[in-house]
């Protein structure tokens, strides 16, 4: 098979067609004495090849029973039943098969319609006649077909191709279709004729036959369904696994320091657009499959995890640099989420006495460190003999430092909460495609 995302995809196939006549006669009989003394005598069968562009029949008006039957092989096989051609093996030496020239005989129009290829089949193949009347016809053939495929589940999934045998030329009144073998017996053939051959693993193959009417004449048509399975390996170890492995390194980022993981994280980001890129060719040229809804969702997730870190970082510096006034609301949020058993305490007053913060260990956050210094008292700075000027000073100093430990534990809770936000959504996504997948 050729590439399997593709409209077309390409069948090897052995066909099978047995042509029986309705109403036999002995009437033509071939003379054959001698063939076992002076070899076959071209002569004799003259009058059989001058009819090879008429259908062999003798009352025209009845038709010709075809029975079909293929394999997924690489041989094409013809038989057909041909009444002008027959002789007594026991007159002719126990001769009760031939070798003839194909050009020589009438050949049955039967035609693939998903056939999208020009059939390059040698020309000079030689079929076989035996002394009934049946010509086996063995033709090497490469058949390219259309397929619709659905890839939305590739690469794990399933597609139903069809394969149309009918007439060109003669309708329903001229060539009836039927089936040489039974439909299950074909499929068990081509199943062990192709294990473990290529891409696709061939499940079954169902069949049903049907009257093709084109301007007001009816052909009769044998459709066969072939069920196949696409192997996961390759695209799992080449796609899937590499893709997971930079999600798990994105995931193990956040334990980097804040400051650190930025530019990891952009690196990992460039990787994985030029792991896309490589990886192109190996996807479906059309169509829209799942894998890649999960590499754009992969890609999405990484791009908002390196915005998370921009934010963080942003976060961190504004509030040591120039921090704002934290709001009352935001206060009690912060106090809410670090000191759980401790919600009764007062709100607080000026330098925030009331609050009993505590460092806490953040993943990739270092330890904040202990901005708030000592602050003299009032009767301790009398002693040491400090200016007023200079004791407002240091309460001012106090607080703004005691201001950024609030604001950089709340960046620090901040980044805790979106990487848990962020596992959350990563596994929730990957397990809907993994569902998606398995149906």
């Amino acid at each position: 098979m050729e590439r399997g995302w593709l409209h077309g995809a390409g069948f090897l196939l052995c066909l099978i067609l047995h042509l029986l006549l309705q109403g036999r006669a002995n009437t033509f009989t071939i003379n054959c004495s001698g063939f076992d003394q002076h070899g076959v005598d071209p002569a004799a069968f003259q009058a059989v090849f001058d009819r090879k562009a008429f259908r062999p029949v003798i009352n025209y008006s009845n038709p010709t029973q075809v029975n079909i039957s293929f394999t997924l092989s690489a041989i094409l096989e013809v038989i057909w039943y041909n009444p002008f051609i027959r002789w007594n093996p026991e007159e002719c030496g126990g001769i009760s098969k031939l070798s003839i020239a194909t050009e020589n005989l009438w050949l049955p129009d039967i035609f693939i319609n998903e056939f999208m290829d020009v059939d390059q089949t040698p020309t000079g193949l030689m079929a076989y006649v035996t002394s009934e009347g049946h010509i086996r016809y063995d033709k090497p053939m490469k058949v390219t077909s259309i397929c619709n495929l659905d890839i939305f589940y590739f690469p794990f999934d399933e597609q139903n191709c069809t394969l149309s045998f009918t007439s060109f030329l003669y309708t329903v009144e001229n060539m009836v279709l039927g089936m040489e073998k039974e439909v299950q017996e074909i499929s068990n053939i081509s199943q062990n004729l192709i294990q473990n051959k290529g891409e696709w693993i061939l499940l079954d193959i169902h069949q049903s036959t049907t009257k093709m009417t084109v301007d007001n004449s009816q052909y009769d048509q044998i459709t066969f369904y072939v069920l196949i399975r696409r192997r996961p390996f390759l695209y799992t170890i080449n796609l899937l696994v590499p893709s997971s492995f930079l999600m798990v390194i994105d995931a193990f980022s956040f334990f980097l320091p804040a400051e650190n993981r930025a530019p990891f994280k952009m690196t990992l980001l460039l990787g994985y657009n030029v792991f896309l890129l490589m990886m192109n060719d190996l996807l479906p040229d059309t169509g829209t499959p799942l894998i890649s809804v999960y590499f754009a969702l992969c890609l999405s997730l990484m791009v908002l995890s390196l915005l998370e870190t921009v934010f963080i970082t942003y976060l961190l510096h504004l509030v040591t640099t120039q921090p704002p006034p934290m709001p009352r609301w935001l206060y009690s949020l912060l106090l809410h989420c670090t000191s759980p058993r401790e919600r009764c305490l007062t709100a607080p007053q000026k330098g925030n006495n009331g609050l009993h913060l505590t460092p806490i260990q953040l993943p990739g956050l270092k330890e904040p460190m202990e901005l708030v210094g000592k602050v003299p008292g009032p009767r301790e700075a009398e002693l040491n003999g400090l200016p007023e000027s200079t004791r407002t000073r240091q309460e001012d100093e106090a607080q703004k430092q005691h201001l950024v430990s609030l604001w950089v534990q709340f960046s620090y809770m901040m980044d805790t909460l979106l990487f848990r936000l962020y596992l959350l959504f990563m596994v929730t996504s990957i397990i809907t495609v993994m569902v998606l997948w398995s149906t």
